[in-house]
Order: C-alpha cells, then sequence, then structure tokens
C-alpha cells in the first residue's frame, strides 16, 4: 500500500481528484466506485471544478456507490442518492442511466445485491474504488467482523458508526440499522483503490489498517493485500503511524511518471 501524507485535507483532496481525472482521461469509459460522507467532498468539489474549467469529461463514465440506507428513498435528504446528486453527479455530464447507487427500497433485498453484483460485472469491473475508512476501520458499510471475501449484501451498522452518522439525521435515534453495501471482496477486485483518511479522530483506524495485522476487525486492513492500493491522508490521520519519515521520502522521490 502506497501511503500518501499531505499537510491539509484540501491538500489530500487534489491529489486525490487529480488521480481520479486522470483515470478518466486515460479511459473515457472508465468504472469509477464511488464513496459518500464529509471525507470525499473536496475531491468532488475539485472533480467538478476540473469539469467546469478544464473539460474533464465524465459523459462516458459508469458509476458504482458502495452503500445506501435500507428504507431511504432515493429522494430523502440524508439518503446516498440525495448526497450524490447535490455534491456531483449534477455538476458534471455524467449520464444518469451509467450511475448506479443501491436501493434502499428494494422489496427482495438479496436479489437486488446480486444483481448489483452483476451489473458491476457487466460494466467491466471497477477500475478505481475511492473509500473513507470508518472510525472503527470499516470500508464501506463493512463493519467490523465482516467476512473479507464478502460480496454486496445487507449489513447491520454497529452503534458507533450510527453515532458518527447521526448529524444527517438529526439524532442516532433516526439513523437507520440497516445498510446495503458492496462487500469487502467486491471492493478488493478493483483495479485501484484508494483510501482518503483526514482528521486526529481516523488516525488509529488507518494505523491499524496501513502497519497492522490483517484481520476482519479492521476491514481496512485487507487493503495490503491489494497490488494498488493507495491511502492519501493528513498530517492528524497520519499521527499514529510508526514509518511516517519512510513514507513522506518514498513519495517525495517518486518519478514523476507516478506522480498525479
Amino acid at each position: 500500500m502506497e501511503i500518501i501524507i499531505q499537510p491539509t485535507p484540501d491538500d489530500a483532496s487534489l491529489i486525490a481528484a487529480r488521480h481520479v481525472a486522470r483515470v478518466v482521461r486515460e479511459k473515457p469509459k472508465a468504472v469509477l466506485g464511488l464513496a459518500t460522507g464529509s471525507t470525499p467532498l473536496p475531491m468532488y468539489r475539485e472533480l467538478v471544478r476540473l469539469h467546469r474549467e478544464e473539460g474533464l469529461d465524465f459523459s462516458g463514465v459508469t458509476t458504482f456507490n458502495l452503500d445506501e440506507y435500507v428504507g431511504l428513498a432515493p429522494e430523502h435528504p440524508a439518503s446516498y442518492h440525495a448526497f450524490m446528486w447535490e455534491h456531483f453527479f449534477s455538476h458534471v455530464n455524467v449520464r444518469a442511466d451509467r450511475v448506479h447507487i443501491p436501493d434502499g427500497l428494494a422489496p427482495n433485498i438479496p436479489a437486488f445485491c446480486d444483481r448489483y453484483e452483476e451489473a458491476i460485472r457487466a460494466a467491466g469491473g471497477i477500475d478505481l474504488q475511492v473509500l473513507g475508512i470508518g472510525s472503527d476501520g470499516h470500508i464501506g458499510f463493512n463493519e467490523p467482523s465482516s467476512s473479507l471475501a464478502s460480496r454486496t449484501r445487507i449489513k447491520t451498522l454497529t452503534p458507533e458508526t450510527r453515532r458518527d452518522n447521526a448529524a444527517a439525521f438529526g439524532s442516532q435515534d433516526e439513523v437507520p440499522i440497516h445498510v446495503i453495501t458492496m462487500g469487502v471482496g467486491t471492493i478488493m477486485d478493483a483495479r485501484q483503490v484508494f483510501i482518503l483518511a483526514f482528521g486526529a479522530k481516523k488516525a488509529d483506524a488507518v494505523a491499524a489498517a496501513v502497519e497492522g495485522p490483517i484481520s476482519a476487525m479492521n476491514p481496512a486492513s485487507i487493503l495490503q493485500m491489494h497490488p494498488v492500493a493507495k491511502c492519501i491522508i493528513d498530517e492528524a490521520a497520519a499521527a499514529k503511524l510508526t514509518r511516517t519519515d519512510y513514507y513522506r521520502w518514498v513519495y517525495d522521490r517518486k518519478p514523476d511518471w507516478q506522480k498525479v
């Protein structure tokens, strides 16, 4: 796993956005796996700017979102459908028929999850998967103890995750208990993966994911096994890492053709 430490979330987000942009420019029909939440917002803002000011073209891109709350309609203000259209899709030229987000109202969730996996396969697989990381190490909504070979499925959120997500709902009691999420195995199938993590609250999870043992108790740790994984973080999220000097040394000395 490549560790990229930047002074601020905005600095890290610029690197992430440039990486997404390079994938899209090199492969106009790229398949992107996308994440929600406050962490990727600066990245989405920069991608919108690149589209408006530099002509970054999303018309051929296909997207698959990681997850959605069970029981929320797409128009619910706290749904991930609403989040993605408000903050990204409505500001770029992605085609609506190429946007895929789990259906929180699916009447048959197992059948929907099977179709979601098939849709990813039919699209040719995910070229680049964008991830955040929970304070307990979850990726997507794959909570600690999730199978590291899991596929898209229903999951039950931990009280900690519901507490972390309460702001969008007004209170923890209003946060749905169940979600649909891509599985860890689904994420690992992506050709490239990067994690964004900002702030001191993520430092323990980042350290365990990057330098700890691979364990289902920190699902993000499986990314140590991914052939093309990056962890793009700010100084606060890097605070518990033991080899930060080495990570900075490596990144500063990358060949120009490797940098974005």
